[in-house]
């Protein structure tokens, strides 16, 4: 196993740090004696999302797929007849209101709002269960629904058996074409579009992993390449325009509805999506919909042939946004030179997520073999760095296809080691008045250059392309100081911005220093979001994003400009805000951890709302000790007790950095019930 520093450690601890944290253990010590977590009276508790109004032009979207009278296949995601008849009624009981795609796509033209309570009801592949359960269903409720099918699988030839994603299946199971224009003909069922051909996994590594068709690039093992954009892009527009045309052949309606296979969108598909004539296009992902953002709409999954009860609370899952229980992995620590021992350690590390029990990872996409903190290589093909292994997305599949987490790419966003002649972020010297790298700091490049921020920007998209994730992690290496950056490109951009063009200028008086501050501040989020859009583009609007701060601009806002990072910025731009809640990072004494993350929490939660958008990272490793492995490691039964005291303190969503898979650290016995949030997390 690697032992390092790792890489959220190496900003460094300087005078005015200590004397803040002196500061407030002095506090800590006169108003916080007793260690009592705040009791906050029922009233003034956050409500659930049931409780709330439901919000307006929102809608729940079910993904349904075959429906058996007995013995449901879980191989086709089947229901019971009478469970499916019990879902709708107990929809119909609480208030729940079916809506067809008119009425939807109405709402979003600023037409009539959709009621309360709206519920879109889809069914995936086009089963001939379908014609002859479902639509007599529909008809005795008068409710509206939307089938999709997959085109290849409607054309095979009576008494052939259907391809289903390399499973032969038995063609009556499937519809025919003249079924699915009877259906049309009801009035009540829009016909959508699942894809012609693309409903199946294909090669995408170089370790063999298949993964849906139509979200990625193809990986050709004979000669060891990619698929290109062109290639992928008019792979998948054939498909389309053909699924297109047969559907409206038979309905000679318009097709407006496009669902994805696997729920797996791609950015690069979207925008054939769209220029194929689509207003809607649906996923696997939690939440309602809006009617605001149709073209990547998520649904809940009707899976395991759940009765009542089992429906009832999925359906009320999807209206509260989920809390996130993360652990943060070295992917530095699973890659091996060995492919036997990298392939151990993938399953060490599988096998250990799993049985968390958590439902999101961080995951390194770069190496940081010597613990510098400079990014030298990463591990998924791109134009600009080396590749130390093609492994970041094998790993991301496997955590995601496994273990059942969501994969977030943790990400550098300056610290990036390109071409010598690119500006790097200086520091201003007051003593000599020169600028120059600051040894002590990341070894950035300029955000303010745009040579810099297109380079950086090409990496991004060279991640999107070649590896399935859900979202991305920026690095607290986004930060400049109070004497940064001196580079004649900030000078510039800091000229432009009506400021001074020379730091002692900026440093002469508060109010230039503050609207210094704010500018830089900006400045990285605006570069942290068009690389999210960057992203996006490729790997589809889905993507979510979350960012580390510290903990210094929470707790003393004034030391933002020390950081260039903002709470309330933070808040505004991104999914998730990850502050680094680590005691021993930031010395806290010893026996104050406690009160010192109650302020981190009382801080986020004086923003309403926040609380439900902040997850907090604690810390697994004493980065105090130069022991590695176990030696190193913070007490799991502390660490326990870190994770129960923000709970109690009103977080949701927390987590820590790093899991040590493969010394067990922290212990699984000891973290998982404190950090796991799903039922009964046993040892």
């Amino acid at each position: 196993m690697l032992t390092r520093t790792p890489a959220m450690t190496r900003f460094p601890l300087s005078a005015w740090r200590r004397l803040f944290w002196l500061l407030l253990a002095a506090c800590l010590l006169a108003g916080c004696a007793k260690d009592i977590p705040v009791f906050t009276p029922p009233a003034q508790r956050p409500l659930a999302a049931a409780e709330q109004p439901w919000p307006g032009n929102h809608l729940v979207v079910l993904a349904y797929h075959d429906v058996e009278d007995r013995d449901p296949d879980q191989a086709y995601l089947s229901v019971r007849t009478d469970h499916l008849i019990g879902q709708l009624a107990w929809l119909r009981e609480n208030g729940y209101q079916a809506v067809s795609v008119d009425q939807v796509l109405a709402a979003r033209r600023g037409g009539k709002p959709l009621p309360a309570r709206a519920v879109l009801l889809t069914f995936d592949d086009g089963y001939r269960s379908f014609h002859a359960r479902v639509l007599p269903i529909l008809k005795a409720y008068r409710w509206p629904a939307v089938l999709a099918p997959v085109g290849a699988w409607l054309d095979t030839p009576a008494g052939q058996p259907v391809d289903f994603g390399g499973t032969p299946t038995a063609r009556d199971r499937l519809l025919t074409w003249q079924q699915l224009r009877e259906i049309s003909a009801s009035g009540l069922v829009e016909i959508g579009a699942h894809t012609d051909a693309l409903h199946y996994g294909i090669n995408a590594n170089p370790q063999g992993n298949t993964e849906p068709a139509a979200a990625v690039r193809a990986f050709d093992a004979g000669t060891g390449r990619y698929e290109t954009d062109a290639t992928y892009a008019a792979r998948v527009r054939t498909d389309m325009q053909r699924i297109t045309k047969k559907v409206h052949a038979v309905t000679g309606k318009p097709v407006r509805v496009w669902v994805w296979p696997y729920g797996a969108e791609g950015g690069t598909a979207l925008r054939i999506v769209g220029e194929n004539g689509y207003e809607m296009a649906l996923t696997l992902e939690d939440g309602l919909a809006s009617v605001d953002k149709l073209m990547s709409g998520p649904r809940m999954l009707v899976t395991g042939d759940p009765g009542v009860p089992g429906f009832a609370q999925s359906v009320a899952t999807m209206e509260e946004p989920s809390a996130m229980r993360v652990a943060h992995v070295d992917l530095d620590y699973v890659y091996d030179p060995d492919p036997a021992q990298l392939d151990r350690n993938l399953d060490r590390l599988v096998q250990r997520i799993y049985d968390l029990k958590i439902n999101t990872v961080f995951l390194q996409a770069f190496s940081d073999e010597d613990g510098s903190g400079l990014v030298r290589s990463v591990y998924f093909p791109n134009r600009w760095l080396p590749m130390r292994a093609d492994l970041f997305n094998r790993v991301a599949w496997q955590l995601g296809n496994r273990a059942k987490v969501k994969v977030y790419a943790w990400m550098p966003v300056l610290s990036f080691d390109m071409d010598p002649s690119l500006p790097r972020v200086t520091r201003w010297d007051p003593a000599t008045n020169r600028a120059g790298v600051d040894a002590k700091q990341y070894r950035r490049l300029s955000p303010f250059d745009p040579v810099a921020r297109q380079r950086i920007a090409e990496v991004y998209e060279d991640l999107a392309r070649h590896a399935f994730f859900q979202g991305l992690l920026f690095h607290d290496d986004a930060t400049l100081s109070d004497f940064e950056d001196a580079s004649a490109p900030a000078l510039a951009a800091y000229r432009k911005a009506g400021l001074p063009d020379n730091i002692a200028a900026l440093r002469a008086d508060p109010e230039t220093v503050q609207r210094w501050t704010r500018m830089k501040s900006r400045a990285l989020v605006d570069f942290t979001q068009e690389l999210t859009q960057r992203v996006r583009a490729i790997r589809g609007p889905a993507i979510k994003t979350a960012r580390n701060i510290f903990a210094m601009p929470i707790l003393q806002p004034d030391s933002e400009a020390w950081f260039a990072q903002n709470l309330d910025d933070f808040l505004a731009a991104y999914d998730w805000t990850a502050p680094m809640a680590m005691p021993y990072m930031e010395q806290v004494p010893r026996g104050h951890e406690h009160q010192w993350l109650d302020r981190i929490v009382d801080a986020v939660a004086q923003r309403p709302g926040a609380l439900r958008r902040t997850v907090f990272e604690l810390q697994a490793r004493d980065w105090r000790k130069p022991e590695g492995g176990v030696a190193g490691a913070v007490d799991s039964k502390v660490l326990a007790g870190w994770m129960q005291r923000l709970q109690r303190r009103g977080a949701r969503s927390f987590g820590y950095y790093p899991d040590d898979f493969l010394n067990n650290q922290p212990r699984l016995d000891l973290i998982r019930p404190a950090l796991s949030n799903a039922w009964y997390p046993a040892p």
